[in-house]
Order: C-alpha cells, then structure tokens, then sequence
C-alpha cells in the first residue's frame, strides 16, 4: 500500500512531525523519508508536517553558554527536520502557536507537596472533583504502583502504558472514553495523537522532563475551544524540571496554585496510609508466591528437596500464612468503613426537627458543588481581594 502512494506521487504528510523523525525511534519511517529523498525524489510533491511543539525553542545549557571561545552553530529544529524530511527550497511555515505554547482555554495549576505526599492530593483530587481526568507519570513502574493504589482506594482506575498489550490498551482507553467519571493512568505513551473528547482534567503526577512532553500532556484537555484543567504534582525532585518548562514556555511567573481544603486532609491521609500499607502487603506477598512457586517446580524438575533458604520469607509455615492473610483481612475492613464515610458534607439549606431541636453534623470541610476549573478561579478572586 505504501508503495502505491509513492508511484502516485501526490503529497506527503507526517503529523507529531517532530516525535516522528527523531533518531532511533521509528527506524521504518526513516528508511521510507530516505527513499522518498533518494530514489523516488519529486519535485512536484507537495510536503506537509504537523507538530505542536514544531518551533519551540530551547536554550544551550549554561555550561556551554558560558565557554566564551566556544562557537557554537546552533540550528533550529525547524531546520534540522527540513533536511531530514527532504524539503529542499525554503519552507513556507505557518506557526499558530501562542506565546505561552498551550490554548487559551487551558487552565494551568500546580500544588508543592513532597514526593511522599503526591498520593494524598492525587487522591483528594480525584475524590473532590469527579471527571474524566488523565494521571500522567514518566515510568511505568509508578502507573503500577499507582494502579494498585486507586485500586485500594475504590477509585476504579484504568492503565495505559507500553507493557501493556495493544488490545488492552485500545480496551481501556475505549473503556476511558464511554465513561463520564474516570481515570486513566498513563505514562507518555498518551500525550500524542489521541483524541477523547471531554477529557476535563490532565494530572502531571510527575513534573515531564521537557516543555514538548508537558505541552502535548496538557494537550489532552481543552480540546476543540473547550475548557479544560492542567495540575502539577511538584515534589523536590521535580522542581529543575519545572523550572525548565516555565523557561522554555516563556512563563514569567509561577503557575496558580491550587486550592485544597486543608481541613480535610487528617481523612485523607488516614485512607491513604492504610491503603500503602495493604498495598506493599500485597505487593510483597505475589512477589513471594511467584518466586516461591518457581523455585518448587524447578525442584520438582530437577528431582531435588526444596531448600528453605532459597524460598522467600524463609519457607514460614501455614499459620505464619494464616495469620499474615487475617491481619490483610483486618486492614481491608477497617479501609473499606473509612471509605464508606464522607470525607466532604454537603451544606445544607435546609433545617430538620429533632427531638432536641437541633442536627448535629460532624465537622467535615463542605463538599464543593463547584468544578475544579472554578475552584480555582474562585480562589483567584479571593487572593485577589485578600491582598
């Protein structure tokens, strides 16, 4: 098929240009744009790349910068994908892009915790605000652990990364799309080229390592002039990366932060902290069947008694397992009545008789009917008035 449109000769297009023709990644497309360049050369055809990043520029690092006899010929990427795509006459460039990189109907948040402390607002976002929202991290073993996690916590989340097979990862973003509340735990492998619509919020888990990666993350949302919302989770770890994008992006200050309810927050980590606890539990305890469970058949395989000290956990015995799975058992209970109490109440309008003639309520934070778009434009109002 690919050499029937080559004879013809019409046009080529190559859309997320940019991703598409970097060294080392996508060896097929660089043998065809070879051929096109070589053998199958035309004048008359007609050119057209795609990006959202496409002219965005980055700085030397200072450490060059500051090497004054240095000379350095420093080539925009625009240039440097011309030569590799084949486009030899000056191209005629068409740039849409705003200064700030992102539309105008993103709304861009960020929150400062520690790295330990990412779940809680991850988790307290998800709570406070339901929505089709999309949790980005730039490994898979942290959408795993993740995973797991919200799993606990009965947030019912769907992963999406590279391990996967690719008909489960087309069953889990179409399961994603039909939904009107849901999370998608992804790495980068959903910053590009995917179109859901209605995707209300994007959650940076973990700060992406270049402006191109978070601008096309943030992408995600805000599609077709619609609203949409951008978080990032900034730990100390992340904070370089952070400051790079604002730079690269042309940010002159920092991104809003955004509101949380601090009084709520005692409930929140309660949950989670028990659910880290099942979590490495259970984690801990596949790993040790599965290790153990090969070591026994190789064993039995090669006709010899099993060695204790081959087995993990020391090859303890059936109460030790019994008693290990009772204390699971107990933490799960007492996790799923924390998660069947309200962490938010909803206020009342309404005033109810009792025998006493009052309604006593706990002191829970109130439960916001607001979306977490304006939450955050309330709290700008608030700042405001406050200085």
């Amino acid at each position: 098929m690919i050499c029937e449109h080559v004879e013809q000769n019409q046009c080529l297009v190559i859309d997320e240009a940019d991703r598409m023709v970097e060294k080392g990644h996508f060896a097929e497309l660089e043998n065809l744009l070879e051929m096109l360049n070589t053998s199958q050369f035309n004048p008359k055809r007609q050119t057209f790349v795609f990006s959202a990043t496409l002219t965005m520029v980055h700085s030397l690092p200072m450490r060059i910068q500051q090497k004054k006899r240095t000379k350095i010929e420093q080539r925009s990427k625009l240039q440097l994908l011309m030569e590799k795509v084949g486009i030899k006459d000056k191209p005629k460039v068409i740039d849409l892009t705003r200064k700030e990189a992102t539309v105008e109907t993103l709304t861009e948040t960020r929150i400062n915790c520690t790295k330990e402390d990412k779940d809680l607002f991850l988790y307290y976002f998800l709570l406070q605000y339901p929505g089709r929202s999309m949790v980005f991290a730039n490994s898979i073993d942290c959408i795993k652990r993740l995973n797991a996690l919200l799993q606990i916590l009965d947030c019912s989340p769907l992963p999406l990364h590279a391990n996967m097979h690719q008909k489960q990862r087309l069953k889990n973003l179409e399961r994603f799309a039909e939904k009107d509340s849901c999370v998608l735990l992804t790495t980068d492998v959903a910053a590009r080229g995917l179109d859901i619509p209605n995707v209300q919020h994007v959650i940076h888990y973990q700060v992406p390592r270049t402006s191109e990666t978070y601008v096309h993350r943030s992408g995600r949302t805000a599609r077709a002039t619609k609203e949409g919302l951008s978080l990032l989770l900034i730990g100390p770890d992340d904070l370089m990366n952070y400051k790079k994008i604002c730079r690269t992006l042309d940010k002159s200050e920092d991104l809003p932060v955004f509101p949380v309810q601090e009084k709520c927050m005692a409930a929140i980590k309660e949950r989670v902290n028990l659910a880290r606890k099942i979590e490495k539990m259970e984690f801990f305890h596949s790993r040790e069947q599965q290790h153990n469970s090969w070591v026994r058949q190789a064993s039995e395989a090669m006709e010899i008694d099993v060695d204790d000290d081959l087995l993990m956990g020391g090859g303890k015995g059936e109460d030790e397992d019994r008693e290990q799975q009772r204390l699971m058992k107990g933490l799960k209970k007492q996790l799923k009545h924390l998660i069947s109490q309200p962490v938010f109440r909803n206020q009342m309008k309404t005033k109810y008789p009792t025998q006493m003639g009052k309604l006593h309520l706990p002191q829970l934070p109130i439960s916001t009917a607001d979306t977490a778009l304006a939450s955050v434009s309330r709290g700008r109002q608030t700042g405001t008035q406050q200085r």
